[in-house]
């Protein structure tokens, strides 16, 4: 592809190590595991904070949280004055903040912009409501985290499950693709491939660095056998603590450049973005909602869908990539044994886990890691959040 001044392009990108619920990362609040992913960014591309126009976080769980991505702002060492948005499309959420970095830079409302996302499941407080029908009596605690919506009245592993059925994809199917995101992320640890993203994090109270160097959710001690014995969730029939990712704490950022602005200040550019899609469905179709996105960005550029060097597919549910390379494939056997090849090369969410404001950053980022590490190419990263809600981003590498 032709290289022009108003190319899209990333010129640094950081993310935290993920860590499990009430893990590493409990003691620390969210919007300052916001403002380390930011200042590691800054760092990666010796790019003055001044010079950042705007920054968009994702939070997916906001919680009792006042503006958190203001917060992480002024936490960081970005300029009280730098504008920022809270981003709030439960998993979309940090990708949906690249799309609206993307959408400033091409109108020209800014040269340089901070996206992504960041997420502390492990500190989302239960709530009290604030009526109640009785001055006397017991008192009920509502736990954010049981998902629960007034448009469904399923919760989403279920109907997830369901949906993955009805296209075919079992247990067992979803079993083993849980088990190769384990077995894919540490073939790629052991090679380094992580170093590109992940940065050390200190926590509260500890004085010595690093104290926290890599996520801690992936088990390199799991197998089909273990998968196969846990129970289902919430009584359905497929989607296990298994073969789903668990509930975690991280944040990611990309500092998003015009490609003219980073050659004026000698920033190498680490991919192009080259387009961002934004899909809707029916709110329970999370797990062809991938596949959608990533058709409509392929017809907006007149790609064939299936053509991608290397995929990111968010595992909300192993059956969420399993059903979109379903679908993206029309079932062809051969052309989905070839996308299956080159989906989640590295590990998916399952093993690294998903801290919901921060999996779409991450995807990005993970993305052009692949890319950059096979010499160049283009890939496409999606991912579905808040009920039929659907992302995709192309990226390209020279």
């Amino acid at each position: 592809m032709e290289q022009r001044d108003r190319d899209i392009v990333v010129v640094a990108l950081a993310r935290t190590p993920f860590g499990r619920f009430q893990g590493a990362l409990k003691g620390v609040e969210a919007p300052r595991l916001g403002a380390m992913a930011i200042d590691e960014a800054l760092v990666r591309c010796a790019f003055p904070g001044t010079e950042i126009e705007a920054l968009y976080g994702g939070v997916g769980m906001v919680g009792c949280e006042l503006v958190p991505v203001r917060q992480a702002v002024l936490l960081s060492k970005l300029p009280q004055t730098t504008p920022s948005a809270l981003i709030d499309r439960a998993c979309c959420s940090g990708m949906t903040a690249i799309g609206m970095a993307m959408k400033d830079i091409r109108v020209g409302e800014a040269q340089a912009v901070m996206c992504g996302g960041f997420e502390s499941l492990s500190r989302t407080p239960n709530l009290l409501p604030r009526e109640r029908a009785r001055r006397i009596g017991d008192v009920t605690l509502i736990d954010p985290l049981l998902m629960r919506s007034l448009v469904v009245d399923r919760p989403i592993p279920v109907y997830s499950g369901d949906e993955a059925l009805r296209y075919g994809i079992d247990r067992r199917q979803q079993d083993e693709w849980a088990l190769s995101s384990h077995q894919r992320y540490f073939a790629a640890k052991a090679a380094g491939y992580f170093d590109f993203e992940v940065f050390p994090v200190t926590r509260k109270g500890e004085r010595e660095s690093p104290a926290f160097a890599a996520d801690e959710s992936p088990r390199a001690d799991t197998n089909l056998e273990k998968l196969s014995q846990l129970e289902t969730v919430y009584n359905g029939k497929t989607v296990t603590a298994g073969n789903a990712p668990g509930l975690n704490d991280g944040a990611a950022f990309l500092v998003v450049t015009r490609r003219d602005f980073a050659r004026e200040r000698r920033l190498e550019p680490l991919a192009q973005l080259v387009d961002y899609a934004q899909v809707c469905g029916g709110p329970t179709t999370g797990t062809m909602t991938p596949a959608i996105a990533i058709k409509k960005i392929a017809q907006r550029n007149g790609r064939d869908p299936t053509d991608w060097d290397l995929i990111e597919i968010n595992e909300a549910y192993a059956a969420t990539p399993l059903v979109s390379t379903l679908a993206l494939a029309d079932g062809d056997a051969a052309t989905l044994k070839r996308l299956r090849e080159r989906t989640n090369v590295h590990g998916g969410s399952v093993a690294i886990g998903h801290p919901l404001g921060a999996t779409g950053a991450r995807l990005v980022m993970t993305l052009i890691n692949g890319l950059r590490r096979r010499g160049g190419g283009r890939g496409v990263a999606a991912i579905c959040g808040g009920f039929g809600q659907g992302d995709a981003v192309m990226v390209e590498v020279t």
